[in-house]
């Protein structure tokens, strides 16, 4: 045993490195592992100028990246209840919570904001990967209700940024209780006939995979962005088998049709807009639904219609 192992924790803390929390000059990239200047990195929106590796971007920047002007309305979400399951693990569940939020300066890991994208208002709900991974809890089902409930009540797309390692475990099945909880969120936004986009990052799996971050009307996704339900080591571990190149990667479900669309960090902004003006013009050409009696449904389901293809090199007048 070291003889350093011995000494009193009062005498180490005395020789600790304070952090001053002060940003690090160099970030080094994990595609091609050249380190970068910090100054340039956050220039270039955190993505690698050598390898156009996307690096994680914080909540605060992804915002200002795609609102106008950087400007946007923080809408409050409701509080759920703190801890249900009064869960332990190493530490107590309350105690991760404070830790957490201390960190992030965020309640929990989904936000909700509302602003303009190129003049048109929308509703962004926005996960914090930071705060527990980007985990779903009570607290994300709220904000996610919240969301849909403002996008309606203001008549404006629901744009939702994923970015979760799935369920919290410290909530069981309260947290799977999201699922659906959010699936309901979605369908109130398709019910009032406004668009829902859904923008994938890096990562996206889990429960958050299953439910509201599949069902939007157009997938995006970031460059390199890892999406699916279970991991890949999970995968190869459970099937024994050697994953394809590149599987779970957004360019990999962009060719087998999970993805619609793979956006450079830079472009992410105008696509949005071009999307949401293109989608806003086609609900509004649609005719108002009519409403079948439920014999008329237990005789003959509706035909379902396939919508036609998004044209984005058009602009939408």
């Amino acid at each position: 045993m070291n003889w350093l192992s011995n000494i009193p924790p009062g005498i180490k803390n005395i020789f600790k490195k304070e952090d001053d929390g002060a940003d690090t000059l160099w970030t080094k990239c994990d595609g091609c592992g050249e380190m970068i200047f910090q100054r340039d990195l956050d220039a270039a929106d955190q993505v690698c100028p050598s390898c156009q590796h996307h690096l994680p971007l914080d909540v605060a920047a992804r915002l200002a990246l795609v609102f106008d002007n950087g400007q946007y309305e923080r809408i409050a979400v409701p509080e759920p209840v703190q801890d249900p399951l009064k869960f332990r693990d190493e530490k107590k569940y309350a105690d991760r919570l404070k830790e957490n939020r201390k960190k992030t300066g965020e309640a929990d890991a989904m936000q909700v904001a509302a602003g303009t994208i190129n003049s048109a208002t929308v509703v962004i709900a926005i996960q914090n990967f930071k705060f527990m991974g980007g985990s779903m809890g009570l607290a994300l089902g709220e904000a996610m209700l919240k969301a849909a409930e403002v996008a309606v009540a203001r008549r404006a797309p629901l744009i939702v940024f994923a970015a979760s390692g799935g369920a919290r475990m410290q909530e069981g099945i309260l947290s799977l209780m999201q699922m659906p909880r959010t699936t309901v969120a979605v369908q109130m936004v398709k019910e009032a006939g406004l668009p829902y986009l859904v923008v994938l990052t890096h990562p996206t799996t889990g429960g958050v995979t299953a439910s509201y971050a599949m069902l939007g009307d157009v997938h995006l996704a970031e460059p390199g962005a890892l999406i699916g339900f279970a991991g890949p080591r999970v995968i190869e571990q459970t099937i024994r088998e050697k994953l394809p190149e590149g599987f779970q990667r957004a360019e990999f479900l962009q060719e087998k049709g999970m993805v619609d669309l793979v956006v450079h960090r830079r472009d992410l902004k105008e696509t949005l807009s071009k999307l949401v003006r293109v989608l806003i013009k086609e609900r509004r050409r649609v005719a108002p639904a009519v409403t079948i009696p439920a014999r008329a449904v237990a005789i003959e389901a509706p035909k379902a219609q396939t919508p036609a293809p998004i044209q984005l090199d058009k602009a939408a007048e």
